[in-house]
Parts: C-alpha cells; sequence; structure tokens
C-alpha cells in the first residue's frame, strides 16, 4: 500500500531539552492502514514504512496519535535539511507500507 500525500510539518515538544517534527497522515490513509496492519502493529502501535520526500528516501515507522486518530510520520533533521524544509511547511510525501 502506497500512500500520496500532502502535509504541513509541526513539532511535539516530548521534553523541555528535545523536539520532535512530524507530518500527520490523512485520516481516511489512517483507517486504511489500520485496517491492513491488523493487530501486526509493533511498539506504541507503529507500522514500518518506506518513506519518499523530494529527493530523500528512508525506512521508519508512523505512530498512531492518540488524539486525531490519524498516523503521524517522523521527519527527521537531515530529512529537513537536505530538503529545506521547515516546522510550518506544507511537503509532499508518499509513504509505502513495509514488513506486513
Amino acid at each position: 500500500m502506497v500512500i500520496d500525500f500532502d502535509a504541513e510539518l509541526w513539532v511535539w515538544d516530548a521534553r523541555r531539552t528535545e523536539t520532535w517534527t512530524f507530518v500527520r497522515l490523512p485520516e481516511d490513509a489512517s483507517e486504511d492502514i489500520r485496517e491492513v496492519a491488523g493487530g501486526s502493529g509493533r511498539g506504541f502501535g507503529s507500522v514500518r514504512v518506506r518513506v519518499v520526500l523530494g529527493g530523500s528516501v528512508w525506512t521508519t515507522s508512523v505512530f498512531p496519535e492518540s488524539g486525531s486518530g490519524c498516523y503521524v510520520l517522523p521527519v527527521k533533521r537531515a530529512v529537513r535539511t537536505a530538503e529545506g524544509l521547515e516546522p510550518g511547511d506544507v511537503a509532499s510525501v508518499s509513504v509505502e507500507l513495509i514488513d506486513l
């Protein structure tokens, strides 16, 4: 399953000294992931994915967000730097589910 979407980068302040930057997957795509992944989720309900964002390609996991019911994708600093992205920017993202 491949999901293509545009989403705004946003910051979650995990702790005072750490911040994490994410994009939120669309609600309908998140429902599809839950159906396909079934009970095969890993720690914290994560699902392994291959991501394409601009010229950057990497493997990571998406995680269910408790408040919205959507999955969220962490976007590490190296990718943001390589792609010239900052929180608040909108990115075109492709996510492919793997290891199911």
